[in-house]
């Protein structure tokens, strides 16, 4: 469109003043794609909780090995192949981005099923980790586009709330699946022959994911706001120099996340254990009524939290998600000796609904803090540097430190309570004190911020790097 006598529209006006953001009806549809899509990867990352001891028996594997099942297989190529997905995600489509990670993590899920040995089920695991390292890098940035910015952290925290979604699901229909396919000593499968029970879920886990791919289709790619018309793509060296002049705020706000997933990814991993083991409860009894906690309490916290962060910076608290994030940790100390050293099942269960439901909180505003101080042009990865960051620590970390504390210092296994009250403990003190330093650095990095400017030119891309 030709400019109007007398506009101020100019070559290097940001988009976002030329186009309105979509119907926030729409808008909301798409977060509600992308969070579908986001419960279907819990689903198939959480169901190997409930599945502990066959595992152990028929691959003849010890606790440290299938937490290193649970964590580092996962987290070390999800943490690697975050980065260059991320990268990516700034200059390719997004959505054709989160459809191949899709496909590629749904297939490694269910091939999961196939694994004979401890070597087999670690590459398998490293399959799901890469194709899931694709999903939010490129979810958080079509978010952040298609939502203005008084409504991003309650509209990311919708869509991190499928954490908790499929986190549920995970346990409470992965607790009916192990009932129905505990029927049989083996399944006859045609091709696969005769398969176990805990093979058999994980097939039924993992190709259903395959199929919404198609839904993706009809989601539109929206706009970069922000950008400048003749921005060329910013090199990640720019992006790392940036990152570097903000370093206070993201390393301690990276850490300080990462460290309360490891809280909540250990629980994850070895809570239906400690039920069974400390309380000889049954997996199906233990996947209904954790998995009632976890989607019920665990989808409130995760959006609540959100709505708080964004009704605080409405009232011009401006690192607001860095502040709730922080006394979320804080409070949950203490309810986690409730639940790590109740008497009994029934007790635990009522301890876990106020720690779920505060865990949750962090999830959504750790990303929403993420997008609001960082450029346009390097949300992606950005994005993919925090998730690589503080998936390392959560995942890499959480499931492993418990198993190694039951078997190495407690060296019996009805002990993983008292295991996960050590770590559960150390690691939200330490993300309380982390969230309060990047609570203090975070407005200085909003001052940056404002002042920064996007390259317009060869020379200023130059200066940029």
């Amino acid at each position: 469109m030709a400019d109007q006598p007398g506009s101020t529209v100019t070559a290097a006006q940001p988009r976002s003043a030329e186009a309105p953001y979509p119907p926030e009806r729409y808008a909301w549809y798409v977060v509600g794609v992308l969070t579908t899509i986001y419960t279907f990867s819990f689903i198939d990352r959480q169901i190997f909780s409930l599945l502990v001891e066959p595992l152990r028996r028929d691959l003849h594997i010890s606790d440290t090995q299938v937490s290193l099942l649970q964590g580092l297989s996962f987290a070390l190529f999800y943490a690697c192949f975050g980065l260059p997905l991320g990268h990516l995600a700034d200059l390719r489509s997004r959505r054709a981005i989160i459809t191949g990670g899709l496909v590629a993590w749904s297939l490694f899920t269910a091939s999961c099923g196939l694994a004979r040995n401890f070597v087999q089920m670690f590459l398998f695991r490293m399959g799901v980790g890469v194709g899931e390292a694709a999903l939010s890098p490129s979810a958080y940035s079509m978010i952040t586009d298609y939502f203005p910015e008084t409504r991003r952290s309650t509209a990311i925290s919708v869509y991190s709330g499928a954490i908790y979604i499929g986190g549920g699901a995970a346990y409470l229909f992965g607790g009916i699946a192990v009932k129905i396919a505990s029927t049989k000593g083996a399944w006859m499968l045609p091709l696969l022959g005769a398969i176990r029970p805990w093979q058999l879920i994980f097939l039924i886990v993992g190709l259903p994911g395959i199929l919404f791919a198609l839904v993706l289709f009809a989601v539109r790619e929206p706009i970069r706001r922000g950008l400048m018309a003749d921005v060329p793509k910013l090199p990640m060296k720019a992006v790392l120099r940036y990152v570097r002049s903000n370093k206070a705020t993201l390393f301690c706000h990276h850490a300080g996340f990462g460290m309360i997933q490891v809280a909540g990814l250990a629980a994850w991993a070895w809570i239906p254990e400690m039920l069974r083991r400390d309380f000889h409860w049954d997996i199906p009894t233990i996947g209904f009524y954790y998995g009632v906690i976890v989607l019920v309490f665990g989808s409130v916290g995760c959006v609540s939290a959100g709505r708080i962060a964004d009704w605080l910076r409405a009232r011009n608290v401006l690192n607001a998600n860095m502040r709730v994030a922080m006394w979320v940790a804080l409070l949950n100390i203490p309810l986690s000796f409730g639940w790590c050293l109740a008497p009994n099942g029934k007790v635990a269960l009522m301890w876990l609904a106020p720690w779920t439901m505060l865990g949750a909180a962090p999830w959504g505003i750790a990303a929403a803090a993420v997008q609001q101080v960082m450029p346009t042009p390097m949300r992606g990865r950005a994005s993919a540097l925090y998730v690589a960051v503080s998936g390392l620590i959560g995942i890499g970390i959480g499931p492993t430190a418990v198993a190694v504390c039951t078997q190495y210092l407690f060296r019996r296994d009805d002990a993983v309570n008292y295991s996960l009250l050590l770590v559960c403990g150390v690691a939200l003190m330490a993300a309380a004190l982390l969230l309060w330093i990047s609570s203090k650095a975070f407005l200085g990095s909003l001052d940056r911020l404002r002042v920064w400017s996007p390259p317009n030119s060869e020379e200023g891309l130059k200066t940029a790097v």
